[in-house]
């Protein structure tokens, strides 16, 4: 790992820890030590979603266009700005506007860093350099979130103040770091550099959209991002405590049993998936996922102890955590590989957008987890093997290498890999599974 790439990923672990001071306390800062109430709260998430939603579809082309490093020291300002004042803030305007910020800051960051990693690595060290984005942000956020519920008191407004502070000060932390950081400038890198007119030439959203396997991907994702992390605070939530009777401790216990999954199996995972067909993999997690929601309709079906429901919820949540560490790299590598010349920017920044989506439309199963729990668990079912299907239906889309980049050493050594094409080059005939 060169310099680059260990200051990039140091910033990122650090932005995830100055997270995870606010994340689990926001609801509560806003209905309960600002005295705004739950609709407040609401529409303080609202906001947030929005910040992210509206920036994102503008992000792609400045990156091409400016390069990722001046993106992700301005998004981490506006970032620190809106958490220092929502800290400050005591009315619902400017709360508002503090969520706003932050959560434009927030979600341009990611692809900006995003494409900084794509930037400093190779094809063939793409994999582990997110796999390793992923755990260090999980750790942070573990962390993060730990130390700030030792810190917070409700009956102090200034505790509150102080965790969003902290935050603020991660932020420019975060843009300090990565001021420093030196993007290389080597052949290596041609798919991934922009050049002086690469997002006329490469990019656009019209272009994007007429790529097929872009598209496809881009489907692929908000189905997974729905089906995950779109339940993980709402719909899923919803049905623990409602129809399994899951307890708020118990809860606790469950997203910390998926944080654990995740830092305890991301690089044993790695070692299983890095080789393999990237689509395969998500097919996998859709099949992994598919025995998570089973199990989370047997904690709600009433047969077994309270003790029992709380282990299958709890198991639920660390399966999802194994998903999501075998998507961790192999999603964002396979976009960077999509993208055309000059178009990383464009096509992490849309792969955001929809996963930012996904987010806002997650809240939708909460009526169904809490009224029709059982209709809830069958839907999700039928989603995660629809996972599966739109998995290997993507790969009809790829080139060999595409879908498998540790084939691109065998390229590297002579060896022949029919139909294979270059990151960033979509093959003009699909390759078969």
């Amino acid at each position: 790992m060169g310099a680059a790439m260990r200051r990039i990923q140091a910033g990122n672990a650090l932005t995830a820890f100055g997270i995870g001071f606010t994340v689990p306390f926001l609801y509560i800062y806003v209905a309960q030590v600002r005295g705004l109430g739950s609709m407040a709260a609401t529409s303080a998430f609202v906001a947030f979603a929005m910040g992210a939603l509206v920036a994102l579809p503008f992000t792609g082309r400045i990156i091409d266009r400016r390069g990722p490093v001046p993106v992700v020291i301005g998004a981490a300002v506006a970032a620190s700005v809106g958490a220092l004042s929502l800290g400050l803030s005591t009315g619902i305007v400017a709360i508002l506007l503090s969520a706003l910020a932050l959560g434009a800051g927030q979600a341009v960051m990611q692809p900006a860093l995003a494409t900084m990693i794509v930037w400093c690595s190779t094809p063939s060290t793409r994999t582990r350099a997110f796999a390793l984005q992923f755990f260090m942000q999980n750790l942070g956020l573990g962390i993060g979130g730990l130390v700030g519920g030792q810190i917070v008191d409700e009956s102090r407004p200034a505790s509150f103040t102080l965790l969003f502070g902290i935050e603020a000060v991660m932020f420019l932390v975060l843009a300090a770091v990565i001021a420093t950081v030196r993007m290389p400038q080597v052949a290596g890198l041609k798919d991934a550099m922009p050049q002086k007119d690469g997002a006329q030439a490469g990019g656009g959203w019209k272009r994007m959209l007429q790529h097929k396997a872009m598209v496809q991907l881009c489907v692929l994702g908000f189905v997974l991002f729905f089906a995950c992390y779109g339940q993980f605070e709402s719909g899923l939530a919803a049905f623990g405590t409602e129809a399994a009777g899951i307890t708020p401790s118990t809860l606790g216990f469950a997203l910390a049993a998926n944080t654990g999954a995740i830092v305890v199996a991301q690089f044993v995972v790695l070692r299983l998936v890095e080789k393999r067909r990237r689509t395969r993999v998500i097919a996998l997690v859709g099949l992994i996922w598919t025995v998570a929601w089973v199990i989370a309709g047997f904690s709600g079906l009433g047969h077994g102890s309270a003790v029992m429901a709380a282990g299958a919820f709890v198991t639920t949540y660390a399966l999802f955590g194994i998903g999501e560490a075998m998507l961790s790299p192999t999603l964002a590598p396979l976009v960077a590989d999509l993208a055309p010349e000059g178009s990383v920017g464009q096509y992490n920044s849309a792969f955001a957008l929809v996963k930012q989506m996904a987010l806002a439309l997650g809240p939708l199963g909460v009526p169904l987890g809490a009224g029709i729990p059982m209709l809830y668990i069958g839907v999700f079912v039928a989603v995660s093997l629809g996972i599966v299907w739109l998995a290997l239906r993507l790969g009809r889309q790829l080139s060999p290498v595409q879908d498998n980049p540790s084939l691109s050493r065998v390229v590297a050594q002579g060896g022949p890999v029919a139909g294979a094409a270059p990151a960033g080059v979509v093959a003009s005939e699909p390759a078969h599974v």
